[in-house]
Order: C-alpha cells, then structure tokens, then sequence
C-alpha cells in the first residue's frame, strides 16, 4: 500500500481548519492522512467578539464544536496544547504524546502580549480587551457594570498592535449604545492609537478611509489621539508616555501580538516575536515541509512610524493563505503549480448605526484598487455573513465565498 502523507495542523481557527477541509478536498484519501491539534475545542468566529463584548451576542451564538465536524469527515482531532515543534525529526509535541509529519501547517494564532501595558489585565489590572473569547466575556460583564454608574471612556490600541480594526468597531458601537439609552451626554469618550494617522490601519492607510474616519469621530464628539503609545492603564486613568493623562472608569486597549509558545520555543523556526518567516507560498525559508498561515506568518511593517504600528492579518486573509498553503503542499505531494497571489482584504466595520465596507487588492502598497464604500446594507451583510461564515466552516465548505 502506498505511504499516506501525513499532514499535522497547528491550529483550528479560520486558518487551520481552511486548511483541513482545503486538503481534505484537494488530496484523495488515499494519499493523506490529516490531524488538526488545538488547544480549545470550539471554533469561535472572532470578528464577532466586539458584539459579545457589547451585549449583542452570546458565546453559543457565534461558536461550534469542532470534532464532530472534522472527523465526520475524516480528519483526526486532538484537544492539545502544542509545546514544541522539531522541523529537523519532523515531530510536533503535544503534552506527553509526540506526532510525526510529512508536512506541517503552523496556524497557532497569537499569544495577547498585555503584559507589554502596565494595568491592561484584564485579569491582573483594570484595562479591557477583546482579544480572546474569555477576554471577551470579561469585557462584557465589566461593561454591564459600568452602565451602572457611567463615566470617561478610553478605547483604542497599543504601541505595536497590529489587530486595530476591533478598536474602531467598538468605539462606534459604544457611541451608538449610549445614544439608544440617552445616556451618551454622561460618557466623553477619547480613541488612542499608536497610528500616525486614523484609518492607517497597519497597512499605510486605505484610500479616503481617513477622511472618512476623521470626519466620523468629529460628528460623533470622539475626541482621538494619534501617535500614541499608552503606558499604563489604572482603574481611573488611561497614561500615555507623552505625559498625557486621560480620566477613564472603562478603558479597552487592543495589545501587541506574540507568537505561542510551542513557535517561540522551537529554535530555527520564528523571529524573536515568535512569528514565523514564509515565502509567497507561505512555505518556511529554511524548511520546505512547513507552511505558516494567519497571525503566525512574520509580515514586516509597511511603513516606519513614529509609535510602531505592525502589520494586520485578518480572517480573510488568513483563509487566503490557508488556502494558498494547502494548495501548495498538494503540488509538493503530486505535483502541479504553486500559487504565490499576495493577499487581498474585504472588511466590513460595524459603526453602531450603519457600516463600512473597505477593499484594497494587494493589502500591501502600491495596490491595484482601494475601494470604499458606507451603508446600512454593509451592517446588514456583516451580521448575515456571520451565520453564513460558521456554518460553511462548520460544513468544511471552504471552497465557498
């Protein structure tokens, strides 16, 4: 019987499990064998935690279990955290059990590196986030407490962060959530961020989208401050290293990413972040047998800025690479091309009472086309897109839009 290659996937985010059922499509069954390891046993989809955090959704709502959803269709899953990966013996070792591969997918996601702000807890000090489903759900129960006796807000990002869009949702959702309750008049609300300027988004800007956001954040009375590099956060204040000083009794900042452990941990594999150097095909340099996708690849900066702003890598985009990558390690196992396409992004911002839909083909400057545009359908097609997204996921339909 011929050798099935074995494939092992770090990972079951929009990346890893784009990456499964990619080759699960593409790879006959006879040539493959797939695991999936991840440490949570649920898919959550992640654009939609500023909703939780708002009230709007609940966990249940946004989440599926994984496992019956992979091994219906044949793929292996292990409910495991991942400690270390040897790419010269080709073994990946998850607690006390060690698996081989022939190829391996690293889709780990990120580890939230809050300790970077003095007081971002939010389970050691007073600041918020939403970078994770537990951050999350605390972010919701301290925000139905701060309704209680309303006061100073501060939203936005630190030095360093790269996921800055949640921060610019959450603002105006706040906005919108305070104005439905006549409570707005009660709660000044101040945005900081590490951007030279709004709407720079880690990518250099998007087109008109400044223009846009300024004007925004001036009709909405969102006082904002760029170039901000926040030091430290206490339960009534938020500190910048300028010297500014901001009164706040709720205050969600957006931290800098790092790489997990079990990347940080493997010698040869990641820069000192953590994050893993792929080529176009999202191949390792120095490995040919392992492929990053998502918040683990190492993207460098656009742009030199006076507060350091990293590069962004949405869910969309990390289905694209994910697909990308699992086309590739099929050309590696049986031959044909290999893509190199340069993500693009769609993102659609909740703004509280309507929406905006940005584009830009390559994410990266110069670009073929930005386009924008802002409406109440754009709302309307981020919350369809939600169901549609969780349950083509959950179908291992990712050959879908």
């Amino acid at each position: 019987m011929h050798k099935k290659t074995r494939i092992v996937i770090l990972g079951a985010s929009f990346g890893g499990l784009t990456a499964a059922h990619e080759l699960r499509r593409i790879l006959p069954p006879g040539k493959r064998e797939i695991t999936v390891v991840a440490r949570d046993d649920h898919f959550v989809f992640i654009p939609s935690l500023p909703w939780v955090a708002m009230g709007q959704r609940t966990m249940e709502q946004i989440s599926f279990p994984i496992a019956p959803s992979l091994k219906s269709r044949g793929i292996e899953f292990v409910i495991g955290e991942a400690t270390r990966i040897d790419p010269q013996s080709q073994k990946v070792h998850v607690g006390e059990s060690v698996l081989d591969y022939d190829f391996l997918v690293i889709a780990t996601g990120h580890r939230s590196a809050n300790e970077a702000v003095p007081g971002l807890g939010p389970f050691d000090g007073p600041g918020h986030s939403l970078m994770s489903p537990r951050e999350t759900e605390e972010a919701r129960t301290a925000w139905s407490t701060f309704l209680e006796d309303p006061g100073p807000v501060v939203v936005g990002c630190a030095a360093g962060a790269s996921c800055i869009g949640p921060a610019y949702e959450f603002a105006f959702e706040i906005d919108h959530a305070l104005k439905k309750r006549k409570m707005r008049h009660r709660v000044p609300i101040t945005f900081v961020t590490p951007e030279p300027f709004l709407a720079h988004f880690g990518v250099g800007g998007m087109g008109r989208a400044r223009q846009f956001l300024e004007g925004e954040f001036e009709h909405r009375d969102i006082n904002y401050h760029t170039s901000a590099a926040v030091s430290k956060i206490t339960a009534s204040s938020v500190e910048l290293e300028d010297g500014k000083t901001f009164e706040s009794h709720f205050s969600l900042i957006i931290p800098p990413l790092a790489g997990v452990g079990a990347v940080s941990n493997s010698p040869g594999l990641a820069n000192p972040k953590g994050f893993v150097s792929v080529d176009e095909g999202y191949c390792h340099r120095e490995f040919d047998n392992v492929y990053a996708v998502g918040v683990a690849v190492a993207y460098p900066p656009v742009d030199e800025t006076p507060v350091p702003v990293n590069f962004p890598k949405t869910g969309h985009m990390t289905v694209q690479m994910a697909k990308s990558a699992a086309h590739n390690i099929a050309a590696d196992v049986q031959g044909g091309e290999r893509v190199t396409r340069p993500p693009f992004v769609h993102c659609i911002m909740d703004m509280g009472n309507t929406a905006a839909r940005m584009q830009a083909d390559p994410v990266r400057p110069p670009r073929n086309y930005v386009r924008m545009s802002v409406g109440r359908r754009w709302l309307w097609a981020k919350k369809a897109y939600e169901p549609y997204f969780l349950w083509k996921m959950k179908a291992g339909r990712t050959w879908l839009p």
